[in-house]
């Protein structure tokens, strides 16, 4: 053999083992075709997305590049995973972790903890709230948020996951349900267990200020409460101390417990409730306006339904909560006080959110879940319906119901205008929430009677306010799903599809997307999803659950290491 046809040879021995390694690594998912609506707002474009190690590794027209999967997204939109900034999973998710209602509208990532969280607990709270423990099936063995994380971690979730530390349940370990001020021991105590939180993970302190014992708190435990989360970098979240009448001074207190506390202030599921402040929107949205103008950093989110969902004890006067739930079902059983109630729902003012006033009659509050099994006969139907089965008035039913039912019970409230709905999505600093535990049509969490925002408020936004009224643009839509609510949660590695970003991704068709779910028949699927994936794993594949739990527990920025 000729010596240069020899080293030719030598050297193709050589070298062919290194060109094999340099051949690229094929990706782990290659979504191809699609048309990429990013998250920021910006018009879609075409282009592929490929994922490997869970996140973004390549986006753009990447030719004859290789994948372990890949997904034809040809005349379907490629966005990220949407955010749902306030669900109510904390319980649901270690029933059913991989929350079906969730994953077919597209949601990857839950915020959670709306004023009573998940954590801290104690002895007295477990034995208080045994009830809805044991109607799911649960034994809470956390104690803490840091436990409870662990829980979620080892049996493994199907979305990703924020927690709020509750102020209410802060309020609940130091004083019970009790009515009255903290001291400062007491004040002290409620501060330390806040700051355990958000060493433990919280993303900051939750407010729902509406339903007791929260309204027994004042403006300055509120704020010395968020001054702990703003030293970990956290922020305020609130469900309002009023959503009507007084929604204008309690937007005023979020305001300053944002400015005196010195964290960003997120108002969950704005709304003008009640037929008296239909209308009031336009001036709502002008305080957030003249807010932010001068620096205070506020924004909103909704749910784009025109009713709402809450126990049916918020009817009842906050002095009649003191002590708990037990307590005020023993007031509901005696006549002189239950005449009291009666007639405190039945006046105005009064100084408490009176929401007998906010709606058009019985007839807008439709019974939804119970949990006594003599009653499922009435999920579906309207407080007025039950009265008249019942041969009694609407208010003696509600009293009735709540007894019987040992304070459980939860009703739909018609009590919004759709103007204002539409009006409070439209704004660029809100984004979207579904205010709804994660559930399942079947199983035991599929006996619920839920509000159909459960299942549905994604996908309704998109064929109610993107396809049907032309309200958004659908790039404006997956804004306000995506890179806004990561953008105000501080999840600086989510909610935009972009190199080395978390790959959550959702694969659609706009035109099919679609809620199912009514008020009368609420467990129903939405439709349109192909491929939902959570961290770069297909929760939904080609249209069908996977059962995959690749979820992770996003932890908030004063996470002890």
């Amino acid at each position: 053999m000729p010596v240069s046809i020899a080293l030719l040879f030598a050297a193709l021995l050589v070298l062919t083992p290194v060109a094999a390694q340099q051949r690229p690594t094929p990706y782990d998912v290659l979504i191809r075709g699609g048309r990429i609506i990013d998250g920021t707002g910006s018009p879609w474009y075409a282009g592929d997305v490929a994922i490997r190690g869970g996140r973004i590794a390549a986006i753009g027209r990447l030719g004859d590049a290789a994948a372990r999967r890949t997904i034809d997204a040809r005349g379907m939109v490629v966005a990220p995973g949407f955010i749902d900034m306030l669900g109510q999973s904390d319980l649901s998710i270690l029933v059913e972790p991989h929350l079906p209602s969730k994953i077919f509208q597209g949601i990857t990532t839950e915020v959670t903890g709306e004023g009573g969280s998940a954590a801290p607990l104690n002895a007295e709270i477990v034995t208080a709230d045994s009830a809805g423990y044991a109607r799911l099936g649960i034994r809470p063995d956390w104690r803490t948020l840091r436990e409870y994380f662990a829980r979620l971690e080892r049996q493994g979730i199907g979305i990703n996951v924020a927690h709020f530390v509750g102020a209410t349940q802060v309020r609940r370990m130091v004083l019970a349900d009790s009515n009255r001020a903290p001291s400062k021991a007491e004040l002290d105590s409620m501060r330390a267990l806040v700051a355990s939180a958000m060493r433990d993970g919280a993303v900051g302190l939750s407010t729902s200020l509406q339903y007791p014992p929260a309204p027994y708190a004042s403006t300055r435990e509120l704020i010395a409460l968020a001054r702990e989360a703003s030293k970990a970098g956290g922020r305020y979240a609130t469900h309002l101390r009023s959503e009507g009448d007084a929604i204008m001074p309690a937007l005023d207190e979020a305001i300053r417990i944002g400015r005196e506390a010195g964290l960003p202030v997120e108002i969950w599921h704005l709304k003008a409730a009640g037929r008296a402040n239909w209308g009031r929107m336009p001036a709502i949205v002008a305080k957030i306006d003249s807010a932010r103008a001068a620096g205070v950093d506020i924004a909103a989110d909704t749910y784009a339904y025109p009713a709402w969902f809450n126990s049916m004890s918020a009817f009842i006067p906050p002095w009649a909560h003191d002590g708990g739930t037990a307590r005020m079902l023993e007031r509901l059983r005696v006549r002189s006080t239950r005449a009291r109630i009666r007639t405190e729902m039945l006046a105005h003012g009064g100084g408490w959110d009176n929401e007998w006033q906010e709606i058009p009659g019985p007839e807008a509050v439709l019974i939804g879940a119970v949990q006594n099994p003599a009653l499922v006969k009435f999920q579906g139907k309207t407080l007025a319906e039950v009265a008249k089965a019942r041969g009694t008035d609407a208010i003696d039913a509600l009293f009735d119901l709540l007894v019987e039912d040992a304070g459980y019970t939860y009703v739909a409230v018609f009590g919004m205008s759709e103007r204002d709905v539409a009006l409070a999505l439209r704004q660029p600093w809100t984004s979207v929430n579904n205010d709804s535990q994660g559930t399942s049509p079947d199983g035991t969490l599929g006996r619920d009677h839920p509000h159909p925002r459960a299942y549905g408020t994604f996908p309704r936004i998109i064929r109610k306010y993107v396809r049907e009224e032309r309200l958004l643009t659908l790039e404006d839509a997956i804004r306000k799903f995506t890179s806004l609510p990561a953008q105000r949660m501080g999840f600086g590695d989510r909610g935009v599809l972009k190199l080395g970003m978390w790959a959550d991704v959702v694969v659609f068709d706009p035109a099919h997307v679609r809620d199912r779910a009514t008020f009368a028949a609420p467990n129903q699927l939405a439709e349109g999803m192909r491929w939902v994936l959570v961290n770069g794993a297909p929760v939904i594949a080609d249209g069908r659950a996977t059962g995959a739990l690749p979820g992770r527990v996003l932890r908030g920025p004063g996470t002890r290491r």
